[in-house]
């Protein structure tokens, strides 16, 4: 579903104003019996006007920004966790999904942590098991995020069948070298960078937690 653009009639007033001006001053020529010399410059500068207006209004076509287009994501709407967690890390992935959810273009989020997924939240896809393919073995090996704006253009698109099928942009945020935060969203592009730094800080902070915890688990 495209989202109506806010600025659609301003962009387009200088196009019409200028082709209004034209428009007019054909008349008055028209409809004026002898031509003065004063008529004459003011008709030379009333059309360069008029052009002006009308190039500017093709440029606003251009330059101006727009939205990305939006999809309603497939699935049904859930929220799962791993029911062997520690209260204090179930409290800690639902805080931070729920802000992930809520701030940003995120619509779908899976948490993959030590080869078992711990979360899933938002949109979610009938396929629940993850298994990383080349993409997101790559951010477990490097620990580097790896963001792909419009998913669709993608081969390896495939391996994020966890997912709901028409998801438009992924990014895959290590969680140290243990896991993986994978988070959909529902336009291509639309993630900012203050975005993904924000992501960046919130996996940074998972990671401590989990990694924390998880071992005192592990050690019991």
């Amino acid at each position: 579903m495209t989202k109506p653009d806010p600025n659609l009639v301003l962009r387009r007033l200088p196009i019409v104003v200028g082709c209004l001006g034209a428009v007019l001053l054909l008349i008055n020529r028209l409809l004026t019996p002898e031509l003065t010399e004063s008529q004459a410059r003011g008709d030379v500068l009333g059309v360069i006007l008029s052009a002006v207006l009308i190039l500017t209004g093709l440029i606003w076509q251009q330059v101006q920004p727009r939205s990305p287009d939006t999809v309603q994501l497939i699935g049904e709407e859930g929220f799962v966790l791993a029911a062997d967690l520690p209260e204090a890390v179930k409290t800690e992935l639902a805080w931070a999904s729920h802000l992930l959810l809520t701030n940003t273009v995120t619509r779908s989020l899976v948490i993959f942590y030590q080869g078992k997924v711990l979360l899933r939240r938002g949109i979610l896809a009938p396929k629940s098991e993850v298994v990383p393919g080349p993409i997101l073995k790559r951010v477990l090996e490097t620990q580097k995020a790896v963001y792909l704006v419009a998913l669709k253009v993608y081969p390896g698109r495939i391996e994020f069948d966890y997912l709901p099928e028409n998801t438009q942009g992924v990014i895959c945020q290590p969680l140290g070298n243990q896991g993986v935060l994978i988070l959909g969203a529902n336009a291509p592009r639309s993630y900012t960078k203050q975005d993904e730094n924000w992501i960046s800080g919130i996996a940074d902070k998972l990671a401590v937690t989990l990694s924390f915890y998880l071992q005192v688990a592990s050690d019991n």
